[in-house]
């Protein structure tokens, strides 16, 4: 499990890396609200919209989802006696999009699908900046990835050249010859 971090109105995130996936941390967006962040994400999970949004979201992401254990949970939604936590909702449904990591350094995580849904509900503002901040990302990243092509465009030439079918006119291994 990797770890890093990024930058959101001042506050830190976490995010960690687990199986190629990013999940951030949902105790960490929380806690830039009022009220202790294990109630907010508690809160956030026994709205009836949420609830049906992980269920499609696990639905077409997992495979060994509990999809008997989901309906159940989806039927409690929306009585004021209901309340689920994100720890109860993995053990129940055999979820894999949020994860509950215990400890000093621990909290809520979610897959990033999953936390943006989660900043909609939680704050629009908050939900703009993560976006941008996911834009910022992926234009880095893009970048990144124009340098190394670029770094090695020569090999990229040659690469190219030895594909079949090409206009010779183009291709400088045959023009050579």
């Amino acid at each position: 499990m990797t770890k890093k971090t990024i930058q959101i109105k001042g506050r830190e995130i976490r995010i960690i890396k687990e199986q190629g996936q990013e999940m951030f941390c949902l105790t960490d967006i929380a806690k830039t609200g009022t009220g202790q962040p294990r109630d907010i994400i508690k809160n956030y999970l026994r709205n009836r919209a949420t609830v049906s949004f992980l269920g499609l979201w696990e639905q077409m992401h997992n495979p060994t989802f509990n999809v008997v254990e989901f309906d159940h949970i989806k039927n409690q939604t929306g009585d004021n006696r209901f309340s689920i936590s994100s720890k109860e909702w993995i053990k129940k449904t055999n979820a894999i999009g949020i994860r509950a990591v215990a400890g000093r350094q621990g909290g809520t995580y979610a897959h990033k699908d999953i936390t943006i849904h989660f900043t909609t509900w939680f704050s629009t503002e908050f939900y703009l900046y993560l976006i941008k901040e996911f834009q910022r990302d992926s234009q880095k990243n893009l970048a990144w990835h124009i340098s190394k092509i670029t770094d090695n465009i020569d090999e990229v030439r040659n690469l190219l050249d030895t594909i079949p079918g090409q206009n010779v006119d183009r291709n400088r291994l045959e023009k050579g010859k």
